[in-house]
C-alpha cells in the first residue's frame, strides 16, 4: 500500500490523486502496468511529482504527440516497460465562418456528444473549418461518422489516425529578456507572447490565460520567479529571473515553450 497520507499532504487535487494512487497500487500488486484516462496538466504534474518519489514505481505519460498538454499517465513496477496507450485522432468538421468557436466550445460539443474528460486529450482549432483532437480509441469508435453541435454549428465527427492530423507546431524553448515598469501579468505576458498589452488584457479577462494551470481573470495580478503562464494556443511562458534596475524598473528573464 502507498503512504497515501504523506503523499496527499498539501495536495491541490486530493480526490483525483486518490484515484491515481489506487491505479498505482493495482499496478504494483498485480505486476501489470496500468494507464489512466487523459489528465489535465496540473493534475498530471502533481501526480508525477508525488508518485515519482517512490522507488518501486515506474512512471511515464503519453498524449499522442510530443508537445501534448493533456496526457495519460502510465504506471508500473520499477524496470517494467510501459507501453503507450492506443489513441486516435478525431476530426470535428463544421462551418464556423459566421459563428467562430473557441477550443472550450469544442470541448463542450464533445461533452454533449457523450465524451467524458478522461476520453479526450489535446484539442486545437482549424480556422473556420472546425477542430481536431486526440482521443481514446473507444471514443473515436463511438463518434466516428456521427453528428453533433458546437455552439449553433452542426458538426460531423470522423476518426483519423493521429499521423493524418495537422498537429500543433512544437515550439523549441527560447529565452528572452524584457524591462518592465511592473510585474503585472498583462505586461509580462504581452512581452513574452508578442501581443499588444490591450490584446493580452482582453484575453486574460476572457479566461484564455492561466498561471500554473489555474485560470486567472485579472490583468493586474503580480508574477514572481517561477510563475508559469499558459496562453491558449500559444504555449507556455516561465519567469526565470527578476532583477530591479537603477531606474525603479524590472529586468525580467523568461523562457517561452
Amino acid at each position: 500500500m502507498l503512504p497515501r497520507r504523506d503523499l496527499l499532504e498539501g495536495s491541490r487535487h486530493p480526490q483525483a490523486l486518490e484515484g491515481l494512487f489506487s491505479l498505482a497500487e493495482s499496478a504494483l500488486r498485480t505486476w501489470e502496468p496500468k494507464v489512466s484516462g487523459f489528465l489535465d496538466a496540473a493534475l498530471r504534474e502533481e501526480a508525477e511529482a508525488r508518485l515519482g518519489a517512490l522507488s518501486e514505481l515506474s512512471l511515464a505519460s503519453d498524449g499522442g504527440h510530443p508537445g501534448a498538454e493533456r496526457r495519460c499517465l502510465l504506471l508500473g513496477r520499477a524496470g517494467q516497460e510501459l507501453t503507450p496507450p492506443a489513441l486516435m485522432g478525431l476530426e470535428i468538421s463544421g462551418n464556423f465562418l459566421f459563428d467562430p468557436a473557441s477550443a472550450t466550445d469544442m470541448v463542450e460539443g464533445l461533452a454533449q456528444a457523450g465524451a467524458s474528460a478522461a476520453e479526450w486529450g489535446d484539442l486545437w482549432l482549424r480556422g473556420d473549418r472546425g477542430g481536431q483532437a486526440i482521443v481514446t480509441v473507444a471514443l473515436a469508435g463511438r463518434l466516428d461518422g456521427g453528428e453533433g453541435l458546437v455552439r449553433t454549428v452542426p458538426v460531423r465527427f470522423e476518426a483519423r489516425p493521429i499521423e493524418a492530423l495537422q498537429l500543433p507546431v512544437r515550439r523549441l524553448p527560447r529565452q528572452l529578456t524584457t524591462v518592465e515598469a511592473s510585474l503585472r501579468l498583462d505586461a509580462l505576458a504581452s512581452a513574452g507572447f508578442g501581443l499588444s498589452r490591450n490584446r493580452m488584457a482582453t484575453l486574460i479577462r476572457q479566461g484564455a490565460v492561466r498561471i500554473d494551470w489555474s485560470v486567472v481573470s485579472s490583468p493586474s495580478q503580480l508574477l514572481a520567479v517561477g510563475s508559469r503562464i499558459q496562453l491558449e494556443g500559444r504555449g507556455e511562458l516561465e519567469v526565470l529571473a527578476i532583477d530591479p534596475t537603477k531606474r525603479e524598473r524590472f529586468r525580467i528573464r523568461m523562457e517561452r515553450h
